[in-house]
This record gives structure tokens, C-alpha cells and sequence, in this order.
């Protein structure tokens, strides 16, 4: 899906290219549903599958649906390590691992040894300290936060961006064939990626992109803000908030797919019996020409740098500047790059074939251009929301013992971006009212 069409403020249908020819087709519809997941990727390097991306929503955002909570977005703490430059994704680990794992780094920097190579008293169980009462079972962002605190102190595993999860404590303990029972599969899918055993040496893990709480804003009926436009799962915003967990793609789908949209959407269609417009309609044909010209610019371009090329430097602005701790100079830093890099992407930016034919690199290319544009949304997001809460951890606002500061009294609401320009959005604030559940600040003392 490359636009959504909308007709007298209505969603009317979708304008797709054809993966294999190329061609540009029109459907109509009495309403529309996007299913179409998150954006991770816009760190390049994220969990998601590469065909993930924000294409169809991004486009539909621009088409007025508002964007809700950009900047909310979960890094993984149990993912394995990066292992190349030309590495497209990274693999996550069952968080259960956490349960019998014990995480750890050595006590001195720069230390390149083997883990079995350092002994019990160089070695810094780093959470088990911090936050003694959780211990390796930590929220998520704080495992997260500390794994690359760590790391960029000069700690990590070898003396690279890695923490050891090493269950030679628990294989004592239980036994190795109780380890195999619960964790049997995921030693297996560790030893065949890395080469390495995981029961006689500790894993190697680091945190990851990987579910983004933010979407596209949708009311009880999961209806955006375009009428007839409805999104379902880890597309629109709704259930997860800014999370400590990070939020479930399971429960989200499930839910949306299974007890909601049949309903919703059903009342829509019957209560306001919507007609589908022809595809011959001006609104299908400029919809589709704006399209075909988006192609034709892409393919015209013919600069020197690679879609991924540009992609990885976005992927790293991200990374750095609006990750897992932000603060107001790295937030307005990374808005400034990311403008430039966009600008860098319309005049040289190399997209390679034609558009009759299978071209994954002109895929990519349009995602890529939303992602430009989609993160400086999210450093905007970051960057107004004065406080930490959750998945979104702002350096500025914490307390002495490293608690996240909310700040109720002035951001208890869901920030709504409506889309004005490139670069350019309004802000709508919906308030967050809670009738059954109080407010409170936990503390994982």
C-alpha cells in the first residue's frame, strides 16, 4: 500500500503497487483497516522483520489521521548482539530467559577475557545491586538503560556492546536437565546462531528496538481520525501507553482482531451504510498520480549514496539521540541531522532498476522517506514531553536514585500530532482521566 484515498473527508480506499509488475492499482472500499504493524525500523536495525515498516500508516497520517505518542516505543533488553555491519536484523530472546539468568559485565573497563576466564570477584551483577529487589528481573527499559550504560562506560562483554546472561548458577542448582526443559529450544536457536554453547559459556545479549506503543490515534471504535479509517494492533496507539514493559503485540492483535473490529466496523457499516466510490473518481486517479510521481522522482534522482546507506545513518541518529534515555540538547541535535539527512536522501539517494519489475531497492526507498520523516515525529514527541514515564526515559527528569520523574499535574494526556507539512505539526492534546485506577509512582527499590 503506497496512499490512502479519501473522499469528502472519508476513507474510500487504498492505492497499491504491484511487487512483481510494478503496476499501480486502485481498490475501493466502504471503509478501510489498517493491520499493518510497527515502525521499529526506523533504527534500522530493529526485532521486526524487514518488510515491516510505517508505510501505510505514515501515508495515512498524512492524509490526516493524527499520530498518537510517537516517542513511545520499547527497547528489548534480551536480544542478541550485533555480529556485523551488513547485519539486517537483530533476534530476540525469550524474556523467560531472564528468570534463571543472572546478567552481569566485568567490574573493570576494558576488559577483553573470556567470561569463563574472569573470576566470581571481577564481576559486577550489575542489576542484582542496583535494584535488589528485582534483581535480573528488572523492568525492561531499566534493564535496557543499564545493560547500555554499562557498555558505553567500557564494560561490556569483550570489550564490546554485550552483557552476559549466564546460567552456571542455575545449571548447579537444578541441573542441566531441567535448564534443557524450560530453555531447551532457545540455547539451541542461540548455539546455531552464535556458535557458542550457551550451557557451558554465559550468552552474549544487548538491548534491541523492537514494539512501538505509539501509532496512529484511534477512538473506542478503534476509528482514526479520518471516518472510515480504522486501525487495528501495533498500528494505531490504543491499549499500552508509555508501558515499562513495552506493551504486547498478542494481546493487541488478538484483541483488536478478534472482540473488537468485528463490531465496530460492523455498526459503522450499518449505521452510516457508506457506498464505495468508483475507482474512475478524481480522488482515485490524483491519489494514484501522486503515486506514480513519487516513483518517478525516487527513480530520477540517481545519486551516489545507497538506500541503506541512509537508512543505517538514520538508524544511528535514532539510536544515539532518541533511544532508550533522551535529553533536550541530543532530541534537538537529532532533529537537526535528521532534517539534514532528508535532504542529503532527495538529492543523493541511488535507487538502482525500474519500476516494471520486481525492485526491492525502490521498496525500501519509499520507506525509507517515511522513516525520515517519521522520526523527527518522534524526537518532536520526545523532546515536548518534559518528564520520564515508562518506555520514555528523559535524563533531565529523574530522581536521585535513577526513578524515573513523572509529571502528572501537566502531561497526563495522549499527545496527538496532526500533520501539516514536512517537518511541521500540530499538537492535540487528549487528557487522560482515570475513573477506577489511582495514579501512583512504583518504585523497583
Amino acid at each position: 500500500m503506497l496512499d490512502l484515498v479519501v473522499i469528502d473527508g472519508l476513507a474510500k480506499g487504498i492505492v497499491c503497487r504491484n511487487l512483481v509488475t510494478g503496476e499501480i492499482e486502485k481498490y475501493s472500499a466502504q471503509a478501510v483497516l489498517l493491520c499493518t504493524g510497527g515502525y521499529s525500523n526506523v533504527y534500522f536495525l530493529s526485532t521486526n522483520a524487514m518488510n515491516c515498516n510505517t508505510t501505510a500508516i505514515w501515508r495515512a497520517h498524512k492524509k490526516g489521521a493524527a499520530f498518537a505518542n510517537a516517542c513511545y516505543t520499547q527497547i528489548h533488553p534480551t536480544c542478541l548482539p550485533l555480529h556485523g555491519e551488513s547485519q539486517s536484523k537483530l533476534t530476540l530472546m525469550s524474556e523467560s530467559l531472564r528468570n534463571d539468568g543472572r546478567i552481569w559485565v566485568p567490574k573493570k573497563k576494558g576488559d577483553t577475557r573470556k567470561a569463563n576466564d574472569i573470576p566470581e570477584e571481577e564481576r559486577d551483577y550489575y542489576l542484582e545491586k542496583k535494584y535488589p529487589s528485582f534483581g535480573n528481573l528488572s523492568p525492561r527499559d531499566i534493564s535496557s538503560r543499564s545493560a547500555k550504560e554499562v557498555c558505553d562506560e567500557g564494560r561490556g562483554a569483550e570489550g564490546g556492546d554485550a552483557v552476559y546472561l549466564d546460567f552456571s548458577d542455575a545449571i548447579k542448582r537444578l541441573g542441566q536437565h531441567l535448564i534443557e526443559e524450560r530453555y531447551g529450544n532457545l540455547f539451541d536457536v542461540y548455539k546455531t546462531i552464535t556458535g557458542e554453547n550457551p550451557y557451558n559459556v554465559p550468552m552474549k545479549i544487548y538491548p534491541a528496538p523492537h514494539y512501538t506503543m505509539g501509532g496512529l490515534w484511534v477512538d473506542y471504535n478503534l476509528m482514526s481520525t479520518i471516518p472510515g479509517l480504522f486501525i487495528l494492533g501495533e498500528a494505531n496507539f490504543s491499549d499500552h501507553g508509555a508501558n515499562r514493559l513495552g506493551a504486547s503485540a498478542l494481546m493487541q492483535g488478538l484483541a483488536d482482531g478478534y472482540f473488537v473490529a468485528p463490531y465496530t466496523v460492523g455498526n459503522y457499516l450499518a449505521g452510516d451504510k457508506p457506498e464505495k466510490a468508483n475507482i474512475d473518481h478524481s480522488e482515485f486517479n490524483n491519489t494514484q498520480k501522486e503515486v506514480e510521481d513519487n516513483i518517478k522522482k525516487l527513480l530520477s534522482i540517481n545519486g551516489k549514496k545507497t538506500v541503506d546507506e541512509i537508512h543505517k545513518k538514520l538508524g544511528r541518529i535514532m539510536w544515539n539521540k532518541v533511544g532508550m534515555a533522551r535529553n533536550e540538547k541530543k532530541l534537538k541535535e537529532g532533529i537537526i541531522e535528521i532534517k539534514e539527512l532528508r535532504e542529503e536522501f532527495k538529492k543523493d539517494v541511488k535507487v538502482v532498476g525500474q519500476n516494471e519489475d520486481i525492485n526491492q531497492t525502490l521498496e525500501r526507498a519509499g520507506r525509507v522517506a517515511d522513516y525520515l520523516e517519521l522520526g523527527e515525529l518522534m524526537a518532536v514527541d520526545a523532546l515536548h514531553r518534559n518528564e520520564s514515564c515508562g518506555g520514555h526515559f528523559r535524563e533531565e527528569y529523574q530522581f536521585e536514585d535513577g526513578e524515573a520523574k513523572r509529571d502528572d499535574a501537566n502531561y497526563s494526556y495522549v499527545a496527538a500530532w496532526e500533520y501539516e507539512s514536512p517537518g511541521k505539526w500540530n499538537l492535540n492534546k487528549e487528557p487522560l482521566q482515570f475513573e477506577n485506577v489511582k495514579l501512583a509512582t512504583r518504585s523497583y527499590k
